[in-house]
């Protein structure tokens, strides 16, 4: 028994005020020396790496019996809890069994009272570790525990469900064996007893599936569910710890990666996914129903089907553990039903969506296609449709880059009949072979290029583009390529590049040329938008084997519903040749030239009766020079001139009045090509103004001039509206101006019934100043030409329709090109008017042939004429053979060698 020293027990003391003990050393197995120890000798002498073994010589007082050391904590903190940086009181003393031996050992025996009272040394550096925050491990355990619980009440069910089975199992082998005893009891002559209800417990019994394969079967649908929601939600957090370095991407959103790929890289993806899910659903509730019932897997897998296709079903389960199954696949059945109607909803939208938006295939043939968008595709659908007429219809795609709504919309405002023939949208772009190939490109007939609005440079380029584009096809193309050009410059690359499958039409060349030829000769014009168009009557090339070997003066006369006027020649690799000799005899292969109304409204007949004469006049009487001035500047000034140059008599002058300045003017015709040596009839007038301020034009003499063409200038070309406005604005002033200086008698014409609408009125006024000069306006906008048409206040007025009717022409028949590059060529053939004097005496009566005929002799073909009192000419008269008394100023319209 230990002993108790109490003789030298102290008596009761105040306790000493202690300073904060020092932070527990990190290896508490190697404390400081003990305090039983001199304090020279803990000062100087080295610190033992083990403790001293060496005791008190009053180990059992009350002073050294101190209380053990808190328990360390495993938090990593470096610093102390509240409860070691309080001072502690003193203990009571120990209960017996207290080992003394350990004295030493522990971390608070160094202390001594020579210790307390030092001062305390400073506190040790100790390491700071990162710890996890707290709410991560709040959630981490949160998590844990919830799952716990989830599965413990699933478990304590289970057990429930599978006690109760056990139990009814074991009452059926109980009930089975009574039965067998019974069985042997019944004697065997009473057959009167039917037995087969007390058997049915032991034949019901042989069928009823081992319990073992329904836990298995049940726990196999419960991990299988619920194993991927925790793997899905700690995998990272596993990954995490698992890997070293912190630029590693986490597991979730390399999944979540993974699946967005798969789902947008496969169409079907998606129907894949819900056909997976639902099978899955529809194998997991079987297995969960074969694990809570007494049915086959078969018949479970069945009722599950019946849960997931209708969620109403589970209203007959019968019992807990079937309720709860049941419920639980109808929910997923609804789910599964909610995500497929979502699915099929989408389906249909993107479907329509993609219909509304002009993104589905066309599937045509023989159509004519249509690439880009511009103002010239009213008038252009408006001829094609004309021309379709006759073939009962047919089909025109137009594909833009703007929205197929946006399309339709705007053709459905545009006021024409489509006569039969279907106008189908599409929005893509040329340059795109896919959406090439969704216009069935390579089956159309014609394809054309409408030129882009904006720079002629960028419209140009864009152009040749699209002819790359389309000479890329794999599957060919069947018909021929119409391109639209801006700047005759460029029509060389583009042929370059499409070869033998392009043909060119250069809008501004050919509007240039018609200004001219209309300014020469008034009224010219109209007879071109008659020709061009497929309203009246129009150039068509047809082979004939019975004319074969008949001279060209009697193919003249071979017609009586078209015009002859030339010859496509097969021995000259299908030249074609306007205006031929008379002698020339067609030969095999050759095709003849006509203008008729349609391709089938006219055909060979006999030769008519008619009598030959001579033309009273066997010569034309000389040009006399003319004065002509331009309004405006334009990009193909030089090419103008040129032509100008070619058509006018020697002397006359060309004035140029627009607000470039004169040196910019010569430098860019020099750039352009233009030749100042050359120019041997015209000479060039050079003013400086705004046309569209009057007291810059009245500087002008307006009223000396023959002929006065009003340009789209080149500042607004790329706008339609702002070039023709201030067209009509120069327009008006111009017809103003004039009216007010010339005598109101002089401009009096001899015509009694516009004479008596015009008198005293403004717009009377600028018609009889239009007696003395010629205007010819140019405008873009076809609905301003109609306006000034109707007005009559400019002879004629030049829109961008003359080149959609050109388009269309061409797009039908590719040949008819060469035949308006010969008209419209500085030299060659070309449209004329003629007076009727050359070809008939006064008071003669002839029927249209014959002055045909006479018509040749001077090597004309005359194609229509214009009476006195009409308004219009008469392309391709319907009556040649009756004969009729012509007038001195009757005129008629030939194709003639320029002059």
């Amino acid at each position: 028994p230990q002993r108790r020293h109490t003789e030298n027990a102290p008596g009761p003391r105040p306790l000493p005020v202690s300073p904060p003990p020092q932070p527990p050393h990190r290896d508490w197995f190697f404390p400081p020396a003990p305090p039983f120890l001199p304090s020279s000798s803990r000062s100087l002498a080295p610190r033992a790496p083990f403790p001293s073994t060496s005791r008190s010589y009053k180990p059992y007082s009350p002073a050294d019996r101190r209380p053990l050391p808190a328990p360390r904590s495993r938090s990593r903190s470096p610093h102390p809890s509240p409860e070691q940086q309080s001072p502690q009181p003193p203990s009571a003393p120990r209960l017996r069994g207290w080992d003394p031996r350990y004295a030493g050992v522990r971390r608070g025996d160094a202390q001594a009272p020579a210790a307390a009272a030092a001062p305390p040394a400073a506190p040790q550096a100790v390491p700071e570790r990162k710890s996890p925050p707290a709410s991560a491990l709040t959630l981490r355990w949160s998590g844990m525990l919830s799952a716990a619980a989830i599965l413990l009440c699933f478990a304590s069910l289970l057990h429930r469900n599978f006690s109760l089975h056990d139990q009814v199992h074991h009452l059926r082998g109980q009930l089975g064996a009574a039965t067998a005893k019974l069985q042997s009891c019944i004697v065997v002559m009473d057959s009167s007893l039917d037995m087969s209800s007390v058997f049915s417990y032991q034949s019901n019994d042989e069928f009823v599936p081992s319990r073992s394969l329904k836990n298995f079967s049940l726990l196999l649908s419960l991990s299988a569910l619920y194993a991927p929601i925790i793997i899905l939600k700690y995998i990272d957090l596993l990954s995490r710890l698992r890997r070293s370095g912190g630029s590693e991407v986490a597991f979730n959103k390399r999944l979540a990666y993974r699946v967005d790929i798969f789902l947008s890289l496969h169409p079907y993806a998606k129907p894949l996914v819900l056909l997976v899910g639902t099978m899955l659903l529809i194998g997991l509730g079987g297995l969960a129903l074969y694990g809570v019932t007494d049915d086959s897997l078969s018949d479970c897998l069945w009722l599950s089907w019946t849960f997931v296709a209708d969620a109403g079903n589970h209203a007959n389960a019968v019992g807990f553990g079937p309720k709860l199954v049941s419920v639980s696949i109808s929910i997923g059945g609804m789910l599964v039903f909610a995500m497929m109607l979502g699915l099929v909803t989408d389906s249909i939208s993107e479907k329509f969506d993609s219909l509304r938006k002009g993104r589905s295939e066309v599937i045509e043939q023989s159509h004519t296609l249509i690439l880009g968008w511009s103002d010239k595709l009213g008038s252009l659908l408006n001829q094609i449709c004309i021309a379709n007429e006759s073939l009962g219809g047919g089909t025109i795609v137009v594909m833009a880059e703007r929205d197929k709504e946006e399309m339709e919309a705007d053709i459905a405002k545009m006021e024409f009949d489509m006569k039969g023939t279907a106008v189908i949208c599409r929005s893509g772009s040329p340059l795109i072979l896919a959406d090439l190939k969704k216009v069935s490109v390579s089956k159309a007939r014609a394809i054309v290029v409408l030129a882009e609005e904006g720079n002629a440079d960028q419209s140009d380029a864009r152009a040749l583009r699209i002819v790359l584009s389309l000479t890329g096809v794999k599957e060919g193309l069947r018909g021929h390529i119409v391109v639209e050009l801006s700047d005759l410059d460029n029509e060389v690359l583009v042929k370059l590049v499409g070869g033998d499958l392009v043909e060119t039409v250069v809008a501004h060349d050919v509007i240039g040329r018609l200004m001219i030829q209309c300014a020469r000769q008034p009224g010219l014009a109209q007879i071109w938008e008659d020709i061009l168009g497929f309203e009246n009557c129009e150039f068509y090339i047809k082979r004939w084997p019975q004319l074969v070997g008949m001279q060209f003066e009697d193919v003249l006369i071979s017609f009586p519903d078209a015009v002859p006027c030339g010859i496509k020649m097969a021995s000259y690799g299908g030249k074609i040749i306007l205006n031929p000799d008379d002698c020339y005899v067609l030969q095999e292969g050759d095709e003849v030239i006509v203008i008729a109304e349609d391709d089938d409204t006219y055909t060979p007949s006999p030769l008519p009766k008619v009598r030959r004469g001579y033309p009273p006049k066997d010569f034309v009487g000389p040009k006399s020079p003319e004065r002509i001035l331009f309004c405006g500047w334009r990009r193909d000034m030089e090419d103008m001139i040129m032509v100008l140059d070619a058509f006018l008599a020697p002397g006359s002058e060309l004035w140029m009045f627009n607000d470039v300045p004169e040196i910019d003017r010569e430098r860019k015709l020099i750039e352009g090509g233009l030749d100042f040596s050359r120019l041997e009839n015209i000479t060039l007038v050079h003013r400086d103004g705004n046309a569209v301020i009057r007291r810059h034009l009245e500087s002008l003499p307006l009223e000396s001039f023959d002929s006065i063409l009003i340009l789209a200038d080149e500042s607004v070309e790329d706008s339609a509206i702002q070039a023709d406005s201030r067209s009509l604005a120069t327009l008006l002033l111009i017809r103003d101006i004039q009216a007010k200086r010339l005598p109101y008698k002089e401009a009096i014409g001899s015509d009694g019934f516009r004479r008596s609408l015009s008198e005293g009125s403004w717009m009377g006024e600028m018609q009889q100043a239009s007696d003395k000069s010629v205007i010819i306006s140019e405008i873009l906008d076809p609905r301003t030409k109609n306006l000034l048409y109707m007005s009559k206040i400019s002879d004629y007025v030049l829109s961008n329709e003359l080149v959609s009717m050109a388009l269309a022409m061409v797009a039908e028949d590719r040949q008819i090109n060469y035949v308006l590059e010969e008209l419209f060529a500085e030299q060659g053939n070309e449209l004329q008017i003629r007076q009727s004097d050359l070809y008939l005496r006064e008071d003669e009566e002839l029927n249209f042939f014959e002055v045909m005929l006479r018509a040749r002799q001077r090597k004309e073909v005359v194609i229509g004429y214009r009476l006195e009192d009409a308004e219009r000419a008469i392309i391709n008269p319907p009556d040649k053979v009756s004969r009729r008394r012509w007038s001195p100023k009757d005129v008629f319209v030939a194709i003639a060698e320029k002059e």
